[in-house]
């Protein structure tokens, strides 16, 4: 074989290749380590496992042993930032996979696709733009309720456009949770004291829109922890994530920064900006109709809080 036939049969090697070990980094779970200076001089370290994005179903019985496994990283607290599930049989099984986690403080958010059953979709649409309330069109309603249920039945809070806490080794951490905001399920809960001796304003969302991260910022939240973006899902080595399905940038799809909100018109420019941790979690899992990763592994996150 001469020419342009070579080239092809050589162009298809490739593609089934980098195909192939898409397919394998989809399964390459991984755990990191982050320390994020937030509490107060003199409050102990904690350790918060961070976990987004599961697109749980039956059938993923390695995705599931390992969720399992995450017990015996022992942290004092759980956040699981939403799209807990990816199928209609899959509440049974995200409650078997957490279970070693459910005896200990947690609190969670929930995701579009904790509502909505997944469904085929063009990939190429996201380099457009974020998804749509298209996608919502005749799709079949998962058993939320039950998730909730749950959930809530062994001590986890949820936060549904509301405010909680819960009380970590004696540590106080005063809570602020939204619905998943990409599809226009947040509302922001009123302005609140914070709970008394809370070492600790911690928002929680599914996805990390600019309007949620400066209302929480606004707030007070010391930390705000989210997921949905997948880190990109397909990245480029060197360049990093080519969408975040959200409107923030995409140097912002996975790990840990500072954010602030911009300065409004009318504000001070030489006043102390306000300021936030935010952490994007790449998440653990994919959508089943697109069960690839490149140069963006599967992940969760042990965030160890630190003196400021």
């Amino acid at each position: 074989m001469e020419g342009p036939g070579r080239a092809v049969v050589a162009g298809m090697g490739l593609a089934a290749g980098a195909l192939a070990w898409s397919l394998i980094e989809a399964a390459a779970y991984q755990v990191r380590r982050v320390d994020v200076p937030v509490l107060p001089a003199g409050v102990a370290p904690l350790r918060v496992l961070h976990l987004s994005d599961l697109h749980l179903a039956p059938w993923q019985r390695r995705k599931r042993e390992w969720l399992r496994g995450l017990a015996a990283l022992e942290p004092d607290m759980t956040v699981v930032t939403g799209d807990f599930m990816g199928d209609m049989g899959a509440v049974p099984v995200v409650l078997d996979a957490l279970d070693g986690l459910l005896h200990r403080p947690g609190a969670f958010v929930l995701g579009t696709n904790d509502y909505f059953a997944p469904k085929p979709r063009n990939p190429l649409r996201y380099l457009t733009g974020p998804s749509s309330d298209d996608r919502l069109n005749g799709v079949q309603r998962l058993p939320t309720g039950d998730l909730v249920s749950g959930l809530t039945e062994r001590g986890w809070v949820y936060l549904d456009n509301s405010r909680d806490h819960v009380s970590v080794g004696g540590v106080v951490i005063d809570l602020v949770g939204v619905d998943d905001p990409h599809h226009g399920f947040d509302q922001m809960p009123e302005p609140a004291d914070r709970i008394d001796r809370a070492a600790l304003r911690l928002g929680i969302a599914h996805a990390p829109y600019r309007r949620v991260l400066d209302a929480m910022t606004a707030d007070g939240a010391e930390l705000i922890v989210s997921g949905h973006t997948h880190g990109g899902q397909v990245c480029v080595p060197g360049w990093g994530a080519l969408v975040t399905n959200c409107d923030l940038p995409q140097r912002y799809a996975k790990g840990l920064f500072a954010w602030s909100p911009p300065v409004p018109p009318d504000g001070d420019a030489l006043a102390e900006p306000t300021r936030s941790w935010v952490h994007v979690s790449a998440g653990v899992g994919t959508s089943p109709f697109t069960p690839i990763r490149v140069a963006c592994p599967p992940e969760v996150t042990l965030l160890r809080l630190t003196a400021r």
